[in-house]
């Protein structure tokens, strides 16, 4: 079944005269009909080059031609290409393509701009809010997030401001429209006992100075996976912060953060320094946690996610995302009194008012604490003990659960003979080769060492390779 194009990318379809034609609205007439022309090819990949030099023609030359009267969802898509899309990042870029295409122009597209009322915006809203998700319905049910609801209204909203800006429209329809209240959700953070078990089996995962970190940083996914060598100095122990990775479509890319608040320094405590200094020992790439298979890129943020969900489970603690290790680590803070104005300078918020919004529970909570203290010390009231629901008995030592197999990048190690133990590691090179390299020990905890160092070696090396293969 071909795909559906979306609205904006124009129309292509084959002839019968066996070529392709390609069509793009280029203007309206008076009377608010669209004009179109088309380009013909004899396949369609050339067609469809010829239509996007046509449509790139047309963006230069059509704002003398844009009408009051024109389609919502024409308008949209203009204002997007024009407007919208040169001045967001890619990843931003995606979502709003896909609320674009995917809900305002099937809603309110084939609505002329100037007839475009508060009542339509209003009832394609509540619409989208209670039947509007296009995926897994069958599982999570009909309704959309509130969040995608707000934010949808936000780029209509924001589209509709440039009409009137541009003297299309005398004011923007959907102003004032009632939006679904903002939903509550639970912050799920790690107990003390939680995280000792989670960074025990993060260890035996390989993890475990990635989640460390995290937990006594509060840094962004995108944020702890993009750093490098060079952004910790390991005689002060300052860690400067100022870029992130992303996946977008598949790829993974390095940018700079999004807000000024995002670009700081702070500094680790001196275990910590020395975990990194230890792991940096092993380093075979500029960055700090690299990707095994491809050492010149960051690891892929949905590996993380999962590798994250089976140490969850194996150390027998409460599911949890990444970013709630970020709320573990500045509940933490705040518990041991930290105060706000610093803790929002660490994680990165534009304002310690985000700060305060996000964890005003844990505030009121230490608010409370603090009025019982002043209550015992003064009024000398009685000490009433908070029974503590789900606590998890820790004189027991944990013991972490053993892989069911050997981490990608990690090699094989097997015994050969009763005193003789076999490492080996199968790197493909940049030229599609698989070159195997081996190493001998009478144990396996020494072939094991030795395994180790050869990898590190090899992937210095595949690194350099891949370099100078982008280079060639």
């Amino acid at each position: 079944m071909a795909k559906k194009r979306k609205n904006g990318q124009g129309t292509v379809r084959h002839r019968s005269d066996g070529r392709w034609e390609g069509r793009h609205i280029v203007g309206y007439d008076e009377n608010g009909k669209a004009i179109t022309k088309s380009v013909l090819a004899k396949t369609k990949l050339a067609c469809v080059e010829k239509l996007k030099k046509l449509q790139s023609e047309h963006i230069e030359a059509e704002p003398d031609k844009l009408k009051s009267n024109m389609r919502f969802g024409d308008w949209i898509t203009y204002w997007y290409e024009n407007h919208s899309k040169p001045t967001i990042r890619p990843s931003t870029q995606k979502g709003y393509e896909a609320l674009i295409n995917g809900h305002a122009i099937p809603g309110l597209g084939h609505i002329p701009l100037n007839k475009l009322t508060q009542a339509d915006c209003q009832k394609f809203l509540n619409e989208m809010k209670t039947n509007g998700r296009k995926s897994h319905r069958d599982t999570k049910g009909t309704a959309m997030s509130e969040r995608s609801v707000r934010l949808c209204h936000l780029v209509i909203r924001m589209s509709l401001d440039r009409a009137v800006k541009d003297g299309l429209i005398k004011r923007n329809p959907i102003l004032g429209v009632k939006l679904p209240q903002a939903e509550q959700k639970e912050m799920k953070v790690l107990t003390k006992a939680e995280i000792q078990r989670f960074l025990i089996q993060a260890k035996e995962e390989g993890l475990y100075e990635l989640f460390l970190l995290e937990l006594t940083t509060g840094l962004r996914r995108g944020e702890i996976l993009a750093l490098t060598w060079s952004d910790l100095n390991f005689e002060t122990g300052e860690l400067h912060i100022s870029k992130q990775a992303t996946l977008v479509s598949g790829k993974i890319t390095i940018s700079e953060p999004k807000t000024k608040a995002a670009f700081r320094t702070i500094i680790l405590p001196p275990v910590m320094v020395e975990v990194i200094r230890e792991y940096q020992k092993d380093a075979f790439s500029h960055l700090m946690f690299p990707s095994r298979l491809k050492p010149d890129q960051p690891i892929d943020p949905g590996h993380i996610r999962k590798r994250m969900q089976v140490v969850l489970e194996q150390a027998g603690c409460k599911k949890v995302r990444f970013h709630d290790l970020r709320h573990t680590f500045a509940t933490m803070s705040l518990e041991h009194g930290m105060d706000l104005k610093t803790l929002s300078t660490i994680i990165g918020h534009v304002s310690a008012k985000t700060t305060l919004n996000i964890y005003t529970h844990i505030t009121s909570e230490m608010q409370e604490n603090a009025a019982a203290s002043i209550d015992r010390g003064i009024a000398k009231a009685e000490v009433t003990e908070k029974a503590e629901t789900g606590t998890i008995n820790t004189s027991q030592k944990f013991e972490p659960q053993k892989a069911p197999r050997r981490r990608p990048g990690t090699g094989y190690v097997k015994q050969i003979k009763d005193n003789l133990w076999e490492g080996r590691y199968s790197p493909i090179y940049p030229d599609g080769k698989r070159r195997p390299r081996n190493v001998y020990a009478h144990s396996e905890e020494e072939c094991e060492a030795l395994l180790k160092e050869v990898i590190r070696e090899v992937n210095i090396e595949l690194a350099e390779a891949r370099k100078q293969a982008k280079a060639s």
